[in-house]
């Protein structure tokens, strides 16, 4: 096929493997200066600086200066969602890059997938909303129904300003680690800043991990409740 997308481009963009490391440092959803990248390739700085170039010409990052550092994030949520959904085909083709060990638990339970919640208790918050009413899943994709709203407002999320915003409300995300769904969208963003609003969770600040004190998993299990099995135990 010789029109249409360039799919080729974009893929040779990430399969480098210092890029690709690069690209999943940058899930954490901060903005992060070419050392810390380096540091994360395991690369030189003027190397990463070539590697970054590169991504930022091909749409994948965005940069923004800063006195005298540059910080680097994605472009769009769009490559968030195409990184975690390559992360899920990896890890279900059996394409693994360490043993598992605690802290791989912990960002199997709860972490941070850009800007919304994932892992166990991000598919059981999206399990959760679906099996209530709260969600509609169709053709289309992925949309919250009135008695949705209602419990978005209940649960202390103006919904005015992100039904304004330009990123879609509500959004299915392929979860790595679960392979199953959970919500991404302006909505899964509002509710994961919630969560740290009310005390619920602390973000580790050396990994993704999301961390749920004993009181926020009270309140979550409350908030979320599924027919599913119980949730991966705290580690």
């Amino acid at each position: 096929m010789k029109e249409g997308p360039d799919i080729a481009r974009i893929a040779a963009l990430i399969g480098d493997p210092a890029r690709a490391n690069m690209l999943t440092a940058l899930m954490s959803g901060k903005a992060l200066t070419v050392s810390e990248l380096a540091q994360e390739a395991g690369v030189t700085i003027q190397t990463a600086s070539s590697h970054l170039s590169r991504m930022e010409e091909g749409g994948l990052l965005r940069v923004r200066k800063q006195g005298r550092h540059k910080y680097f994030t994605y472009a769009s949520d769009d490559v968030a969602h195409v990184i975690e959904a390559l992360m899920g085909l990896a890890a279900g083709a059996g394409h693994l890059r360490k043993r598992t060990g605690p802290r791989d638990e912990s960002l199997r339970r709860a972490r941070v997938c850009y800007n919304h919640l994932a892992g166990d208790l991000g598919t059981r918050l999206y399990d959760s909303l679906l099996e209530r009413g709260f969600l509609d899943l169709d053709a289309e994709g992925v949309s919250l129904t009135d008695a949705g709203a209602n419990f978005v407002t209940g649960f202390g999320i103006d919904l005015e300003p992100l039904r304004k915003k330009k990123v879609p409300l509500c959004r299915a995300c392929l979860d790595w680690s679960e392979r199953r769904p959970h919500l991404a969208g302006s909505l899964g963003r509002a509710f994961l800043g919630r969560m740290e609003a009310l005390s619920w969770v602390r973000r580790d600040p050396k990994s993704r991990a999301v961390h749920f004190s004993a009181r926020g998993d009270a309140a979550f299990a409350q908030a979320f409740p599924t027919s599913g099995p119980p949730s991966r135990s705290a580690s």
